[in-house]
């Protein structure tokens, strides 16, 4: 991939116009529609997730809701994209994978900890907050645990806060995917109608437009090297 950074600080908006008109008008429009619902506030993170359908589930709610990144915490299980589940959802998020430690989850909450985030762990067994109550006043990562297991134990001794979606029936816990799309349809909903800034930076937008155009140009990186070779020479 090239390393957009390392051009002028004013190119990614210069680019993204070059770019543009290797997509269509209508795809164009569609990705500035977009981009001004996407959000780093919130984050998921999903740990050691064993069924592929389920978190390939948990990107699709992702994209739909507009939440930009992704961390996938790889301990025992690798996590392939289902295509057939996840429908390219994909393509358009930013996924982090954390699979290099014996300690993946620790590096993993650490990382989001000096990022600002605050913890919140999701399980049915403490009653701290419902999806309604949770506080949306600080960057906040939601932590999914393994379908059968849950979270691990390190999982929940650095969380800063938990969530639970309340339920009146037999059956102790919901599918992870299901519980996922509850929560970040209304957590998502939730912090659009209230005073906190959400929304992408400027810069931020750019760089994600960016990555959304590349994705979908053939022969991207090609286009892009020409690009900086023009603006040397100026």
């Amino acid at each position: 991939m090239f390393p957009v950074n390392e051009l002028h600080p004013d190119s990614p908006p210069e680019l993204i116009s070059f770019l543009k008109d290797f997509i269509t008008k209508e795809r164009f429009l569609k990705f500035q529609k977009a981009i001004g619902f996407r959000t780093r506030f919130l984050t998921v993170v999903l740990e050691d997730i064993y069924q592929p359908h389920n978190a390939s589930a948990v990107l699709r709610t992702c994209d739909c809701f507009g939440i930009q990144d992704v961390h996938i915490i790889e301990n025992r299980n690798k996590y392939q994209v289902n295509p057939d589940v996840a429908l390219g959802s994909a393509k358009w998020l930013s996924l982090k994978k954390y699979n290099e430690t014996q300690h993946n989850t620790e590096a993993c909450l650490t990382k989001l900890k000096l990022d600002g985030y605050r913890l919140v762990s999701t399980t049915p067994h403490k009653d701290h907050f419902t999806p309604e109550t949770l506080p949306l006043r600080q960057k906040t990562a939601l932590i999914f645990g393994t379908e059968l297991m849950g979270l691990t134990p390190i999982a929940i001794e650095m969380a800063d806060d938990f969530v639970k979606i309340p339920m009146v029936g037999f059956t102790e816990s919901l599918n992870i995917s299901v519980s996922a799309a509850i929560l970040i349809q209304t957590l998502t909903q939730r912090i659009r109608t209230s005073d906190v800034a959400w929304q992408l930076p400027e810069r931020e937008q750019n760089l994600v437009l960016l990555e959304w155009l590349k994705r979908s140009i053939n022969k991207s990186e090609a286009i892009i090297s020409l690009f900086a070779e023009k603006k040397q020479l100026r």
